[in-house]
């Protein structure tokens, strides 16, 4: 499973030259990509969607039925692909049912204020995609109808408002953890009622504080689902018994706001964060990193994504100077060409 992951409280800086020198290059935000067909994937600027159905090498701007809001999350229906649901930072929810060439508004259920119409992460129900939840500054809520309507599942989280995060168990779907910005949540029974788990994550001083320590990114090792990851604004914590504790990793990182992480799904143990330095890999479970950012013009990292039909293909987007891919793992990357409609 894919997991398409918005930092909507991450500062971006956007005045990094192209590669030719001729401009700046959008902040590439969210990086989805269709999980049969390698030629497909969509990436979503700081003011289009656009589409490739040649591996990247043209583009398409697939907007059209949307808001000017700006799309900060993205998810392609793993059992439908022609299905794509975007999350945007002012609008709410839109699905198309096309392959993104037309949207409709799908916002029933979430509360009408603009907060909760920030919406930075869709997560599936791997066993029924027509469920799915949806990660807001409002917080979190579901959907039993494929986005139709939704409703608020917060019962638990007295504490704060603003979920950032999601993850959920692909071994047992049931259990659900919630990055926040006071910390994480867990709920063993599909987000009906959650339970915090701050333990060696959150000082316990700052416990009361809504921005104790702002989650970014969590994720489940599907290798040994115990295993969690939770990136956050001031570094990288882990449990390895469900988040009943949590322990600080990788604090040599050049860079402790990571601003996204993929856990490799075809080798247990490895994974990868990016940052404002680049991006760096673990081989063995986070304890020891190296950069491997070899051809990327630009280090200011905003998103990153591993290919579901080739783990040794990597994509990452920058804040200013395109996009990159790699194919052996991210040991070398290349300049993609620019995201933009085919003139």
């Amino acid at each position: 499973m894919l997991f398409h992951l918005s930092r909507s409280f991450v500062p971006l800086v956007l005045l990094a030259l192209t590669l030719c020198g001729c401009g700046r290059s959008d902040a590439i935000v969210v990086i989805a990509l269709h999980p049969t067909n390698s030629n497909i994937l969509y990436v979503a600027t700081n003011d289009y969607i656009y589409k490739s159905r040649d591996g990247g090498e043209t583009w398409e701007n697939l907007s059209r039925g949307m808001s000017h809001s700006r799309v900060i999350s993205m998810a392609i229906d793993p059992v439908y692909p022609a299905t794509v649901y975007a999350g945007t930072k002012g609008d709410a929810v839109y699905k198309s049912y096309d392959g993104g060439h037309r949207w409709v508004s799908q916002r029933v259920g979430l509360d009408s204020t603009i907060m909760t119409s920030v919406v930075n992460q869709f997560v599936f129900d791997p066993f029924e995609t027509s469920r799915l939840f949806v990660a807001t500054t409002m917080g979190i809520f579901e959907s039993q109808n494929g986005g139709e309507t939704w409703q608020k599942r917060m019962d638990g989280m007295k504490e704060v408002l603003m979920v950032v995060a999601l993850a959920l168990d692909p071994t047992r779907p049931t259990i659900m953890y919630a990055g926040t910005s006071g910390g994480m949540y867990k709920s063993l029974n599909r987000a009906v009622r959650w339970e915090k788990v701050n333990n060696g994550l959150v000082d316990p001083t700052l416990l009361k504080s809504s921005r104790a320590l702002g989650v970014t990114v969590t994720l489940v090792d599907p290798f040994a689902p115990d295993t969690v990851y939770a990136a956050t604004l001031s570094g990288l914590y882990k449990t390895t018994d469900g988040a009943k504790s949590w322990t600080r990793i990788a604090q040599f990182l050049p860079d402790q706001m990571i601003s996204a992480m993929v856990l490799d799904r075809a080798a247990p143990g490895v994974l990868y964060v990016a940052s404002r330095e680049g991006v760096h890999k673990s081989e063995d479970g986070g304890t020891m990193w190296r950069a491997i950012n070899k051809g990327l013009a630009s280090l200011n990292i905003r998103s990153l994504a591993q290919s579901p039909t080739d783990p040794k293909t990597f994509y990452v987007g920058t804040n200013g100077s395109g996009l990159y891919r790699s194919r052996d793992g991210g040991e070398t990357w290349v300049s993609m060409p620019p995201v933009r409609p085919v003139s």
